[in-house]
């Protein structure tokens, strides 16, 4: 891979109004924030809001040039917003509705149409979205789409990043079992895998990461809260979490209380001591929530912390930590 990617960067889900609207002005403050603060890494995806956080994205990094910027494919945006754009997660997203297409003409329109939304004629990273069973329900339909998303999805973008239009490629999903499969189909750079390698849930570690360090193939890490559980919410993968996940958080919250290091922190410094982990990027929304993240971002954690965390069970033996 030939981008050098920020250990921090900015998810761009919550701009675009995941579960809740965000406003123009508290969209672009934030972004203006996140750069003002030395982020340089933003994500992004037509997915969120129907091209609306592509849209906040672009309009503030134009004319901006030091920066890394991803965003994804599998997707077209149709018109005509859908009857309850709640039921996708979006609050008052922009008057469009999703269309599946992992196919090579697809991708190419995606890719375009993404240019357009970003005002960029080069995209730095781009993944293929959601190729998996959580999406694809259907076991008919996701074996359809995820042959689509290996043959000419992939072809797109391997013509893509030969021809220096984007620099790097993989997949953005929150899934390992797809990951896995998807390893066998290509030479891909980097995967973008939300919330199965986090405080919560280390069990990327039996399979996934061991192949991905194999194959050279680096990580960045979404959802690095599990969707907000672990920054105070009530949610756990997009809905309410089950009583074994708050018993978890419970947990780990009284390791944290016990040594002084607020659990965002520790989320957010987990991930990266994985060798083939290069970047996490949480969502934010707000200029106050980029404050707050960088607060977490420069906390000092202390070693004895997460030899605790093994001792009690909350991170697994051979996780790797920071500082060891």
């Amino acid at each position: 891979m030939t981008i050098e990617l920020p250990e921090l960067g900015f998810g761009g889900a919550p701009i675009g109004g995941l579960m809740d609207a965000v406003d123009d002005a508290a969209a672009l403050d934030a972004l203006a924030a996140a750069l003002k603060s030395g982020i340089r890494y933003f994500d992004t995806a037509p997915l969120y809001g129907f091209g609306l956080s592509e849209r906040r994205t672009g309009d503030m990094l134009r004319g901006t040039e030091d920066f890394v910027i991803s965003t994804k494919v599998g997707r077209l945006l149709k018109p005509g917003r859908p009857a309850d754009p709640n039921q996708f997660a979006w609050s008052n997203p922009l008057p469009f509705h999703p269309d599946y297409d992992y196919g090579y003409d697809g991708v190419m329109r995606s890719f375009e149409d993404s240019q357009q939304r970003l005002g960029r004629d080069k995209i730095d990273m781009l993944f293929l979205h959601d190729i998996g069973s959580d999406t694809h329900r259907d076991p008919t339909e996701e074996a359809r789409h995820f042959k689509d998303a290996m043959t000419g999805g992939y072809k797109a973008l391997d013509e893509l990043r030969s021809a220096g239009d984007v620099k790097a490629i993989g997949i953005g999903v929150n899934e390992t079992d797809v990951s896995m499969r998807t390893l066998d189909h290509g030479d891909w750079d980097v995967f973008l895998l939300a919330g199965r390698y986090t405080l919560l849930e280390q069990e990327a570690l039996d399979a996934l990461l061991p192949k991905c360090e194999a194959q050279s193939v680096k990580i960045v890490i979404g959802g690095p809260f599990n969707s907000g559980i672990l920054v105070g919410g009530t949610t756990w993968n997009y809905k309410a979490a089950p009583a074994d996940i708050l018993e978890r958080v419970a947990g780990l919250k009284k390791v944290c209380a016990a040594h002084d290091v607020p659990l965002p922190a520790a989320a957010l410094k987990f991930p990266l001591a994985h060798a083939s982990v290069i970047s996490v990027i949480p969502g934010v929304r707000t200029p106050c929530e980029v404050s707050q993240l960088l607060e977490w971002w420069n906390t000092d954690i202390p070693s004895c912390f997460w030899s605790d965390l093994k001792h009690e069970g909350y991170v697994r033996e051979d996780a790797p930590v920071p500082g060891a």
